[in-house]
């Protein structure tokens, strides 16, 4: 009689955990996400006190964003003299966004692109000079570029 119970135990249990299993497109059930990449696009040569167009190129999919949530640009020197507050890019044309800055100083200075689109958030940073750079600012170009989180860290 134990042997019994035992083996409908064991066979119910069994066929409750073979309706558990998940199927083989489960996976596709799910949102897949489409990270959000960007591209900037400066001029090679950047002067102080001349207005200078910074764009950002973005794509999802494999295709050029038109009309992102948001598309902010953050300026900032690298000693943190001169600080361009988050400002809102410009739509220009199939997925690039810009914004006009005259720069106030020659210097290593840092732009970060903060854009959303469709749930996908990202915000790259990148460093570029304005005209010369000082010694120090020659010493810290040659220690590499800080991580992302050295630098958020400092200039908020």
């Amino acid at each position: 009689m134990k042997s019994i119970r035992l083996l409908l135990l064991l066979f119910s249990s069994l066929c409750i955990l073979s309706a558990c299993s998940a199927s083989e497109d489960a996976a596709d059930l799910y949102k897949k996400e489409k990270p959000l990449q960007v591209e900037v696009d400066m001029p090679e040569s950047l002067s102080a006190e001349t207005k200078q167009t910074v764009k950002a190129i973005l794509k999802q999919d494999g295709k050029p964003v038109e009309d992102a949530r948001f598309v902010h640009f953050e300026i900032w020197k690298q000693d943190h003299s001169v600080h361009y507050p988050m400002e809102e890019a410009e739509e220009a044309e199939n997925g690039v966004y810009q914004m006009d800055v005259r720069f106030k100083e020659e210097g290593l200075y840092y732009l970060e692109v903060h854009a959303g689109n469709e749930g996908s958030l990202i915000s790259p940073v990148r460093q570029f000079i304005v005209g010369e750079l000082s010694e120090q600012e020659m010493e810290s170009l040659k220690q590499g570029v800080p991580t992302q989180q050295e630098v958020r860290g400092h200039h908020h």
